[in-house]
């Protein structure tokens, strides 16, 4: 991956998006992409080129934590650029619910999202008057449920159908194991009932590579009267840690071991959230589709826990070059600038899975398309996401003609194939119906993906912005 001083200028195209649930008549006039009376039927129809600039919403992995250490800070956090996710509007809710006064500021004077202000209450929240409702947001069930351990009240909490059939043991023990009392339905699965209470410090080793769990048990372990360390198996994702750093509480990591100890007061911050990378793979995937597209993505998220993501995209073809970095609250913004040249294949396994397991199903959507094909190992964790992601990619390649072997914990797709226009199903999954809409644009025919208004959950704009890149 090339880091420069400047990139080359860019051809800004313009879009005024509405921010919220898609409706009939979001997209009536748009050349590439229609949605249907029904509101969540979308036809995206073939493109030959993607250029253009965007500017990605804020990272929902930071958003969510941002907001839930906000509640437990002294003092009033201002974040600029906030997500407007789905998920993280659950998380919002449920820290309101909690005793912390919020609000939504929009700024129209800046290019970013607006302002939310969260006005903490301190590490003791207030016992909520109602269920708590995460959505069909995992992050937000799996990581508060660490800081309502520590709560001297009980809580419950509920999602969607899709996140009731989502595994929640992985937080449930080690929790426990720090002496909460949590009761769920069978299998360990939502909802949730919490009766926290004071806690004890654990060296907990788990068994699943989690950015999540990791986070849930940190955040337990500023209640905890001790050290607290999460060993884990491989690592990932740092956000929780460099956000408990930003709020001022001092954190250890050395190798794979995360500590901390309890007791400590979080300060009130002020920060911008980067453009959220995970959302930025759709578009530079549509830049790979296509020799001579160009896409600008100013001010995205570069944590090396998240870059990897680059190095493959670099590896299978894709000319990408990084720009005006800068570290914000511990963490790393840069400018990507994406062409598109000879898209080959690559093989996606181990650490680069677990690295990657948000930007699978999209750069599985297009494989077909490279050279080599894509295959794809120890994925099973796709397998319990918002939707059985294997399962769900397959069928849909499938329908588009594709060759494709689904394995337990991954699948193989061969290169060179030529996709037509289908009838695909999202199966409630915001990073499904992204992922398609993507590989939609190189096929033959008209593509209609049926629950395309689940991208909401992530990405409200997606289908306007996408729309804004794709050309003849």
């Amino acid at each position: 991956m090339e880091v420069r001083g400047q990139i080359a200028e860019v051809r800004t195209l313009t879009f005024t998006s509405a921010i919220g649930p898609l409706t009939s008549d979001l997209s009536q006039n748009l050349r590439y992409i229609k949605f249907m009376p029904d509101g969540s039927t979308a036809v995206v129809r073939p493109a030959r080129m993607a250029r253009g600039l965007v500017r990605i919403p804020g990272d929902k992995s930071i958003s969510h934590r941002y907001a839930m250490l906000a509640a437990i800070a002294e003092g009033t956090s201002r974040f600029h650029n906030f997500s407007e996710a789905r998920d993280c509007a659950s998380t919002l809710d449920c820290v309101g619910k909690l005793g912390c006064v919020w609000k939504r500021e929009q700024d129209k004077d800046k290019d970013d999202e607006g302002t939310i202000e969260v006005h903490g209450v301190g590490p003791r929240l207030n016992a909520p008057a109602e269920i708590l409702d995460c959505g069909n947001s995992g992050s937000t069930m799996r990581m508060l449920s660490g800081i309502l351990a520590g709560q001297p009240f009980t809580s419950e909490l509920r999602g969607d159908e899709s996140l009731s059939r989502r595994p929640m043991a992985r937080i449930m023990t080690p929790l426990s194991e720090m002496g909460a009392r949590i009761s769920s339905s069978e299998g360990g699965r939502p909802p949730l009932r919490i009766h926290g209470g004071p806690l004890k410090p654990i060296h907990y080793r788990p068994g699943v590579a989690s950015a999540q769990v990791k986070s849930c048990v940190l955040f337990a372990g500023l209640f905890a009267a001790g050290e607290t360390v999460v060993e884990e198996p491989m690592r990932t994702r740092d956000h929780g840690e460099i956000a408990l750093r930003a709020f001022g509480a001092e954190v250890e990591r050395t190798g794979n071991a995360s500590r901390i100890v309890g007791g400590q007061r979080l300060r009130a911050i002020e920060a911008h959230v980067p453009g959220d990378l995970s959302s930025a793979a759709f578009f530079l995937c549509a830049a790979a589709l296509f020799a001579g597209s160009q896409i600008t993505l100013p001010g995205i998220l570069m944590n090396p826990t998240r870059a990897r993501l680059l190095d493959i995209l670099v590896q299978m073809g894709l000319k990408i070059s990084v720009a005006h970095l800068e570290e914000h609250q511990g963490e790393l913004v840069g400018s990507i600038e994406a062409r598109g040249a000879k898209w080959r294949g690559t093989v996606i396994a181990g650490a680069d899975t677990a690295a990657l397991i948000d930007e699978i199903p999209v750069l599985a959507a297009v494989a077909p398309y490279t050279e080599g094909g894509l295959e794809v190992r120890d994925a099973k964790e796709l397998r319990v996401k918002e939707s059985d992601r294997i399962a769900a990619v397959a069928a849909n390649l499938r329908k588009m003609g594709a060759e494709v072997e689904e394995r337990p914990d991954g699948l193989r797709i061969p290169g060179g194939q030529h996709l037509h226009g289908a009838e695909l199903d999202s199966f409630g999954d915001h990073r499904i119906a992204m992922a398609f809409a993507v590989a939609a644009l190189r096929a033959e025919g008209e593509t209609t993906i049926h629950g395309a208004d689940a991208a909401g959950v992530s990405y409200p704009a997606f289908f306007q912005e996408l729309e804004t890149v794709a050309g003849r």
